[in-house]
């Protein structure tokens, strides 16, 4: 357990840690690239680590150095996994590694921890079903552990729902050049979390795949096409960039974070934006963002393209005048944890007024009270909340090392803001 200490007025410079989600789909793709991959700068944490041991038993050499990953690309030309794969509570990894795996010439299982093995699964095996690839779900609930029967899918047509998981979509789109035939994906409704899928088809683009993408309704990706073999520089994670402005805005500080690619497309290199309808002053120079805190209000805000950032914009809300209302956040409840029921637990602990529906939360801050936060095993959980310390006189983060899975120094990061 780790106790925060309070703060006023912070003023710190810190780097953006890598992506995790570039980390994670650039060693999909230097796997299936003809040749070496040299990744400049990769998060090196439980889930990147999770995907990289899960490339070795597919027969994909992989070496990490200090501040780099080399990948021996194999074409496409996987080998059978000998053992069952497991991937913790990484559902990139899972997610990813399901169509992945249809690359393989024979039987792949997956499997997770506890939790992962009550996160769906089922349309995306569907997904795959559809190719007349057979699947499973071992314990015939739609959830891992799953068996992939895998050897030359053939592609074509394929019908998706959209409303679960972008990582479904990234999942097919990753692993789609290399299937027999043309693929053409429809998506069935809105499809959420729209930034992630903008990741992936950057990276693809950057490694020399096209992908048709019409309106996010519809994607086809031509058969034929190879991820070309390069070295590729991961970008800042804005996603972990969130709990230092934060900070700033909760301390009334000044936080700066460097490493960020002012051109990304990462859903949350937006978060700023919703600080500074919230009363904070931001300002952009090259790859670094400064967050300016000032009295804080209460907002309404449609988070579908930052859905990794929710748990941070609800603790700032604590500190804001009036309510802040939060919508477009279904996704949250299929994540490492049900973040929706995780959030209004430890926000009314934390003396907050909540009201949380099925793709929504309210939060009307009321008054601090001290806690020990239940963080769930959910990596941002114990980072969101520990923003909520600097202004909570008394506040202790359960567990603190979940943070492993996507930030492993984040809390002698975080030290760093006192300096």
């Amino acid at each position: 357990m780790i106790e925060i200490k309070p703060a006023s007025g912070i003023h710190a410079t810190l780097a953006a840690p890598p992506s995790k989600s570039y980390t994670n789909r650039a060693y999909i793709v230097a796997a299936l690239a003809d040749g070496t991959v040299r990744l400049e700068d990769p998060l090196f944490s439980d889930d990147t680590r999770y995907m990289r041991k899960a490339l070795l038993q597919f027969g994909v050499p992989v070496e990490e150095g200090e501040r780099t990953a080399v990948v021996q690309g194999q074409g496409g030309n996987l080998k059978v996994p000998e053992e069952e794969i497991f991937i913790g509570n990484a559902g990139t990894t899972m997610r990813f590694l399901t169509t992945f795996a249809t690359l393989a010439p024979g039987i792949t299982r997956l499997t997770g921890d506890e939790r992962m093995q009550e996160r769906p699964i089922e349309d995306l095996l569907t997904c795959l079903q559809q190719m007349n690839l057979k699947t499973e779900s071992i314990k015939n609930n739609g959830c891992p552990p799953i068996e992939i029967h895998g050897g030359s899918p053939p592609g074509g047509s394929i019908s998706l729902a959209g409303d679960k998981s972008s990582q479904y979509l990234t999942s097919l789109l990753l692993s789609a050049p290399y299937f027999q035939n043309d693929t053409v994906i429809e998506i069935e409704g809105e499809l959420t979390s729209k930034s992630y899928v903008d990741i992936t088809l950057d990276i693809m683009q950057t490694f020399g795949v096209s992908v048709l993408n019409e309106f996010y309704r519809k994607f086809t990706i031509p058969a034929g096409q190879r991820y070309r073999a390069q070295s590729y520089t991961v970008e800042g994670d804005a996603s972990s960039a969130s709990y230092f402005f934060a900070a700033a805005a909760v301390t009334g500080g000044e936080v700066s974070v460097t490493h960020l690619n002012p051109e990304s497309v990462q859903g949350d290199i937006h978060f700023p934006d919703a600080l500074k309808q919230m009363g904070c002053e931001v300002k952009r120079s090259g790859e670094k963002i400064t967050v300016f805190g000032n009295p804080l209000r209460g907002i309404t805000i449609h988070m579908n393209d930052m859905p990794d950032v929710v748990q941070t914009l609800a603790v700032v809300a604590l500190f804001a005048k009036g309510k802040t209302t939060m919508t477009g956040i279904k996704n949250l409840r299929i994540k490492e944890t049900d973040r929706i029921a995780a959030l209004a637990n430890e926000l009314t602990r934390l003396g907050a007024t909540v009201e949380a529906g099925e793709d929504f939360i309210i939060i009307d801050p009321g008054t601090h009270t001290p806690v020990e936060v239940e963080t769930y095993d959910d990596h941002r959980m114990a980072m969101s909340f520990a923003v909520a310390g600097l202004g909570i006189p008394g506040v202790k983060i359960k567990n603190p090392r979940c943070v492993d899975k996507s930030f492993p120094d984040f809390f002698e990061r975080f030290q760093e803001l006192y300096g």
